[in-house]
């Protein structure tokens, strides 16, 4: 027995990284897991995650393991779309009871996004989809909650770059201590992640050359001396979707490996 059988989860952003390894971690516990992304194959984007899959999607690997999956094309900022997409969780499973906000992302490059320097244009594709994203998921579902921040999120970077970005995701970290306090008289926990460098595909090919010390070895400013994997963030989603965590709510949990910054 899985210890998530007979569970509905949903994953936004599960088309790679590390949406598609919560989806999985998830599955392999036994639950029915809704894949929704924007373009369910957006691991084309990027060599290393195209490399990385075994099926032609995330919820062609659950199905393949076993595991019941269900892709949902979906914009998180599109409020009436998030709406449509539990709903139809719900009528195909009758019931969610996890959801990972996990969708989101940054853009552009830290050294040209500076906090005095941001694009308006580009502060509101961020903040939309990542604080905006997750608002209008959570309202949609109250389940178990786990959102995703990052270490970006609790400390600046030494440069002020990806500014936007690191705002958004405090926004996030914060929000979810408020979602904690409302929903837990009902017995609902809402948690957030705050992971740290993290070998995707995205933060490999586009973040980390594009910040102003791309040349150092980003290994040597974490404790563990390496940089994390989608697994590492994986495992932090099992605690906290299944009973292991009852009692943790309004947490903002960092996955870095001990990571320095500022």
């Amino acid at each position: 027995m899985g210890k998530l059988d007979g569970k509905v989860a949903i994953v936004t952003g599960a088309a790679r990284g590390l949406g598609r390894a919560y989806a999985k971690r998830l599955a392999g516990l036994g639950a029915k897991v809704a894949v929704a992304d924007l373009d369910l194959k957006s691991y084309r984007e990027f060599d290393a995650e195209a490399k990385d899959m075994t099926a032609e999607s995330t919820v062609a690997e659950i199905e393949a393991s076993g595991g019941a999956a269900l892709g949902i094309e979906c914009n998180v900022c599109d409020h009436q779309a998030v709406e449509t997409m539990v709903a139809r969780v719900v009528e195909q499973w009758g019931r969610v009871d996890v959801l990972v906000a996990n969708a989101g992302g940054g853009r552009g490059r830290p050294v040209d996004t500076k906090a005095s320097t941001i694009d308006p244009a580009l502060l509101d594709l961020v903040v939309g989809m990542n604080l905006f994203g997750t608002v209008d998921c959570c309202n949609a579902v109250a389940p178990v909650i786990v959102t995703v921040s990052s270490v970006a999120g609790l400390s600046s970077s030494a440069d002020g770059g990806y500014a936007h970005y690191g705002a958004a995701k405090a926004a996030i970290a914060h929000y979810t201590r408020y979602l904690a306090q409302d929903l837990g008289p009902y017995g609902i926990t809402a948690n957030c992640i705050a992971p740290g460098v993290i070998t995707t595909g995205r933060i490999m090919q586009t973040v980390l050359p594009g910040s102003s010390d791309s040349n150092r070895d980003r290994a040597d400013l974490v404790a563990l001396r390496r940089l994390g994997t989608v697994e590492d963030c994986a495992k932090v989603v099992e605690f906290l979707a299944t009973d292991l965590s009852d009692y943790v709510t309004g947490a903002v949990i960092p996955i870095d490996g001990g990571l320095r910054r500022g």
